[in-house]
């Protein structure tokens, strides 16, 4: 009895070993190439499977499977190879790396947009600061200001010479002396709603100056007129 039990154990160690063996064993690493394949065409490439004759008869579409003969002596015979362009499906990279150009394409087009932005950004503050400070009007104020004395004392002059009786003509040089001094306030005012870029300020300067010359003319010829007959 006791030698049939030892005998039963004996062989229970043998079918189911323990120990380091036992671990070793178990944690025994399996290499797949029939899978490494499969996956590495899948993902990266290249485009290749096995068994080769099983994907050529049960997956060609899937494998774009083909066959062609392959002279190697008394070993001629037909081959099978795979081309992905035959296959219903492709690796995943190309994919990959087209998503990758098309991000990389609309950042690139999102970062020209930003610096067109900022361009017309930093046009329009430029455009701004110059639209709120009038940096012509000095070139004309002199001149404004030397006109609209002579214009003064002509016509001052007139009815004090006529006595009056030249208050007419006088009267009508004002007026039209004082629409071209209010056109020129306007241009010169600055601030919000008033913003008007300088080079429309000096075209407008310019165009005012040759109304207030031409006053400055008439008056002069009022001031001789009344010289000769007061």
């Amino acid at each position: 009895m006791r030698k049939t039990l030892c005998l039963i154990l004996l062989t229970i160690a043998l079918a189911f070993p323990v120990g380091e063996g036992g671990r070793a064993n178990a944690q025994k690493i399996v290499h797949d190439k029939q899978k490494e394949k499969q996956w590495r065409s899948i993902e990266t490439g290249p485009w290749d499977f096995a068994p080769d004759w099983y994907y050529y008869f049960l997956h060609k579409k899937y494998s774009g499977a083909e066959t062609y003969w392959k002279w190697s002596g008394f070993k001629s015979g037909y081959r099978v190879r795979f081309k992905e362009h035959k296959s219903n499906v492709k690796t995943v990279m190309p994919r990959r790396v087209a998503a990758e150009e098309v991000d990389a394409e609309k950042i690139k087009k999102a970062e020209e947009e930003r610096a067109k932005i900022k361009e017309l950004h930093d046009e329009e503050v430029v455009r701004a600061t110059d639209r709120n400070v009038d940096i012509v009007y000095s070139t004309f104020k002199d001149d404004f200001a030397r006109m609209q004395g002579a214009i003064s004392e002509g016509l001052a002059f007139c009815l004090t010479k006529s006595k009056g009786k030249m208050f007419p003509q006088v009267d009508e040089l004002r007026r039209q002396n004082d629409i071209v001094c209010r056109n020129i306030s306007y241009i010169h005012k600055q601030g919000v709603g008033n913003e008007l870029e300088n080079a429309k300020r000096e075209k407008a300067y310019i165009e005012y100056k040759r109304q207030m010359e031409e006053l400055v003319s008439r008056v002069a010829h009022l001031v001789g007129m009344a010289q000769q007959y007061y």
